[in-house]
């Protein structure tokens, strides 16, 4: 019991130690993404360093879920790796410690990291995601610091744009500048030119100090009458030119109020409780536009007015006994031509009004049905992110005891991959759910019903030392599924200890050639089988079982031949499927099954049918090769 609690503290201290890192490469990951999505917005804006202390600090809150399941992956494999690769893990299991046991502490640790990736995303995120995008909002409205170019038109101070021809970065001199001012309005626009300037801010931030030097002013003079042929202005030289313009350049928090139809600003409660107000309202629209249809395009008038209704009912069947029979067309083609365009005309206005209030009575349904959604996914997210902490563990941990490989390489490879393939999961069935094309509990939870049986699969086979990345199985197992079969490779023996008996080895082939052409004759291989004898009555060929074991017995003593010509031709002998030309499995319920199920039954027929081909083309060449064979044996005893 004292080795076992060893144990677990040294396998909760290795553990430990690499998730306290690759946390926080992964958290640094996911911040320098997250910062290069908004780099145009921090960039030149003279923010302060507690502004962007802010910044970093609200986005690594939001992403502390989010970086949870990609570090466990990534710490688990590697720890577990590195008890492979060390033998330790080997030298555990031989004290008969499975590996759920290794992993049990490790269990109630990730659950609770589980939990700790809940409550950030339900009490600390919902706050800290209200204040970085609040924080976000008001660095892009903040005003970027003046950098003037060269050769083209600055706009960027309100009120006024600025060309300068050429100005000294040393100094900050402006040089052939031209300036248009709407600051008093346009019927009041001015322009100047000057031959230099300087532009400063206050030292408050909140003006700007523009100085011209040698230069003139045009200004328009407000005229009352619009009619006017020649409209005056007012030309103006000066030396020097003081000018103080209106300019906030500092930053300022804007309110949070914007944020109110965000889902990530909020906790599971606030979401439910804005679901059903939402969902009452969409309720409320829908019946409302309802009735509006009915009654306008329609013309039906609402049930409530059951009178009125019925009316409604009567008027419409007298109009429609009224008119039935009459040759609309050609009462039409009887108007003028004025006329008719002019009905057409009216009909046609009529459809596009009805159209376009239809088109958008159905743009703010879906716009309401999408916000409810949006909702929903975040709802479900809270969940699926903390489970997502156990399912990466479950796949990293037994992946690690399987490939044995620890450090940051091979294992960083497969974490990277692992996480690819749940974010693309993750992340197109997310815009799936957005956008209503699968519902959003589906669309939230479908990376983790998919990668959930990929980490119980991985743990039973790590758990029971099964092969799984042996590609020798795998080979073996689509080679049988494709009917595929390897050749014999017999070499030639530099040392044989003993030397065939080639007179006995000569009348046993040809006794199995006499057997392989006899059983070729009455099997009637060319033939389709019999559908119910393959399923439901199928039987093991005895026959082809003792023609296999003797061909093998003959190949391996005359594998000890010196003759390169007898090696060569034994090559040639293909390997024998003794069972694939009787039936598709080894037990009769399987068989029978296939049988039912007929579009898998007669695909498996055919391959049955298939096999029997190939064993009679099998027969004709083994009596080919067991003569030619008995022909070098021949030659030897000569």
């Amino acid at each position: 019991m004292t080795g076992i609690k060893k144990l677990d503290l040294y396998v909760v201290k290795n553990f430990c130690t690499l998730f306290a890192g690759t946390f926080f490469v992964c958290l640094f990951v996911f911040m320098m993404q997250f910062l290069w999505r908004y780099v145009d917005d921090l960039i030149g804006k003279g923010l302060t360093l507690d502004v962007l202390a802010k910044f970093f600090y609200y986005s690594g809150l939001t992403l502390i879920p989010t970086s949870l399941p990609l570090a466990i992956l990534l710490a688990s494999l590697i720890s577990f790796g590195n008890l492979g690769e060390r033998l330790e893990l080997l030298a555990i299991r031989a004290a008969g410690i499975s590996l759920i046991k290794v992993m049990r502490p490790l269990i109630i640790i990730v659950a609770l990291m589980g939990i700790i990736s809940f409550y950030f995303q339900n009490v600390v995120g919902p706050d800290a995601a209200t204040k970085l995008y609040t924080l976000v909002w008001s660095m892009k409205q903040t005003s970027p610091e003046l950098e003037i170019p060269e050769g083209a038109f600055y706009g960027d101070i309100p009120g006024y744009n600025v060309y300068v021809k050429h100005k000294d970065k040393d100094t900050g001199m402006l040089y052939d500048v031209m300036i248009y001012s709407f600051a008093e309005g346009f019927e009041n626009a001015r322009v100047i030119l000057a031959d230099s300037g300087r532009l400063d801010m206050s030292a408050n931030k909140q003006h700007l100090v523009l100085n011209l030097y040698q230069g003139e002013q045009f200004e328009n003079l407000q005229n009352m009458n619009q009619n006017a042929i020649n409209i005056p202005y007012r030309r103006e030289t000066f030396i020097h030119k003081q000018t103080i313009i209106n300019f906030d350049g500092g930053f300022q928090m804007q309110d949070a109020n914007f944020l109110a139809t965000n889902s990530s600003t909020k906790s599971m409660e606030q979401i439910n409780r804005d679901i059903d107000s939402m969902t009452v309202t969409l309720d409320s629209t829908c019946n409302m536009y309802y009735k509006d249809m009915r009654s306008s395009v329609l013309q039906i008038y609402p049930r409530e007015n059951k009178e009125l209704e019925e009316q409604e009912k009567r008027i419409q069947e007298s109009r429609a006994a009224e008119y039935r029979g009459l040759p609309f067309d050609s009462i039409f083609q009887k108007e003028s031509i004025d006329m008719q365009n002019a009905f057409l005309q009216d009909a046609h206005r009529r459809v596009n009004n009805a159209s376009s209030d239809i088109m958008f009575k159905q743009l703010v349904v879906d716009e309401n049905e999408k916000l409810i959604a949006r909702h929903w996914i975040e709802w479900h997210r809270k969940i699926t992110l903390s489970i997502a902490c156990l399912v990466f563990f479950f796949i990293g941990a037994p992946l690690g005891a399987i490939i044995r490989k620890g450090g940051l390489g091979f294992p960083v490879i497969i974490s990277v991959i692992i996480f690819i393939i749940y974010y693309i999961i993750d992340n197109t069935a997310y815009r799936s759910a957005r956008n209503l094309t699968i519902p959003p509990a589906v669309g939230m939870w479908l990376s983790t019903v998919i990668l959930a049986p990929v980490g119980a699969f991985l743990t039973y086979k790590s758990n029971n030392d099964s092969v799984v990345f042996n590609m020798d199985a795998y080979r073996n197992f689509f080679r049988k599924l494709l009917g595929l079969r390897t050749s014999r490779k017999i070499n030639l023996k530099e040392v044989v200890i003993e030397t065939p008996d080639y007179p006995v080895l000569n009348e046993r082939l040809l006794a199995l050639e006499g057997a392989c052409k006899q059983y070729a004759e009455t099997s009637k291989l060319m033939s389709p089988p019999n559908y119910l004898k393959v399923f439901l009555r199928s039987k093991p060929d005895h026959e082809v079982e003792k023609i296999n074991e003797e061909l093998e017995s003959i190949i391996e003593e005359l594998g000890n031949s010196k003759s390169i010509f007898v090696i060569n031709e034994l090559n040639q002998i293909p390997v024998l499927s003794v069972h694939a030309h009787t039936s598709p499995f080894g037990t009769r319920w399987k068989n029978a099954l296939a049988g039912i199920l007929l579009p898998i039954g007669i695909v498996l027929y055919i391959r049955i049918w298939r096999y029997r081909i190939r064993l009679l083309r099998d027969m004709k060449q083994i009596v080919k090769s067991g003569t030619a064979i008995r022909g070098r044996i021949a030659d030897l005893r000569v």
